[in-house]
């Protein structure tokens, strides 16, 4: 019998990939794990102060997700997961735990439109409706050129990889998307 699948979802900041793994996991019914949700929690109970404080709870936000997802994935669960997976970071941790407990990876490398991407990240901070922990208002400058470049390196999984171009959402053919993962689900089963 294959093990679980791990449906992981990458790519830079607003190319939808909390949207698309929250309806993902929601019609595939399994657990939904995001890194900035979990950094968020930690902003309520910690507090939240500058940059520095930001990445340093970015940092503990990944070894939480890294620890949730262990403990999904030992059970023998499927489940979706988001974040800003970096090649540098997070290839060798993610390839670990698919292969420490069988899980079957299925990448999702959302990508957007430069220009796009980086309106509405713009628009996005100054709708003020993200956490201020986050502390974006201080980051045009550094977050600006990986943006209008639209685009993350995937990781090197040994399943899947699907590239989604989330620039306009409603051409997104989440039919196909959703077609793929139920047969690569039923595969895992």
């Amino acid at each position: 019998m294959a093990g679980p699948l791990l449906v992981v979802i990458a790519g830079p900041s607003c190319t939808g990939k909390t949207t698309l793994g929250r309806r993902l996991a929601a019609d595939l019914g399994v657990p939904f794990i995001a890194k900035d949700g979990i950094k968020e929690r930690l902003f309520e109970t910690l507090g939240w102060s500058d940059r520095a404080w930001s990445r340093r709870l970015g940092v503990a936000s990944i070894a939480v997700l890294y620890d949730t997802l262990e403990r999904i994935l030992a059970a023998g669960c499927s489940c979706v997961t988001e974040s800003v997976f970096r090649l540098e970071y997070d290839d060798e941790p993610l390839r670990e735990l698919c292969t420490r407990y069988g899980a079957r990876p299925f990448q999702i490398q959302c990508v957007t439109e430069g220009e796009t991407l980086w309106r509405r990240w713009r628009e996005r901070v100054e709708s003020g409706t993200r956490h201020p922990g986050h502390v974006e208002p201080t980051m045009y400058d550094e977050v600006r050129p990986g943006l209008l470049r639209g685009r993350s390196d995937p990781l090197h999984l040994a399943g899947p990889l699907v590239e989604v171009d989330t620039t306009d959402f409603a051409a997104v053919d989440y039919d196909a998307l959703i077609t793929a993962l139920r047969t690569a689900w039923q595969m895992a089963e």
